[in-house]
Formats: structure tokens, sequence, C-alpha cells
């Protein structure tokens, strides 16, 4: 299992700080980070927490998936690699 989670079905009102908050509940947390749009800022309703070791990770995937948090029922998974972009990566 990784150390890293994806945590989805979050408010757009939420901050990295109650992310982090909420995960350390369940061990040591080394980052934790909503995914906001580049252009307004605004949450994109995910994000991700990182944890020092995978038991801890494990803890907090088992105690948190489907669990409400400020009103919502958290998807809480193992995040996966992100996929190479067809575009490769270019805007232009």
């Amino acid at each position: 299992m990784s150390k890293k989670l994806y945590v989805g079905n979050l408010l757009y009102e939420v901050s990295d700080d109650d992310l982090k908050e909420a995960f350390s509940q369940h061990g040591a947390v080394t980052s934790a980070s909503v995914v906001r749009y580049h252009d307004s800022g605004r949450s994109k309703g995910f994000g991700f927490v990182e944890f020092e070791n995978e038991e801890d990770a494990k803890k907090a995937l088992d105690a948190l998936n489907g669990q409400d948090f400020k009103g919502r029922k958290l998807i809480v998974s193992e995040a996966r690699p992100p996929r190479p972009r067809e575009d490769g990566g270019n805007r232009f």
C-alpha cells in the first residue's frame, strides 16, 4: 500500500489545514493538499494526504472512507500515479 491517499467528495470550502487535521488523528501526516484550479484557486473537490508510513495510511483509509466530513461522505482510496497526458502536457 502507498503512503499517499486520494480524498474525494470534499466541500469546496475545505482547506489544506482542515484535511491535515482530520487525517492526523490516524497517524503522522507529512502533507495534505486540496487540489485547486490554477486560474481561480477554487477547489476541485478532492485532494491528497501523505503519511510518514503505510500503516498509518491504511488506518486512515479504513477509518475515514465513507465517513461524514463537514456534511459530505468522504471517498478515500490509495492514490494512483498520474497518467501521462496524451498532449504531452502542452496547453498550446
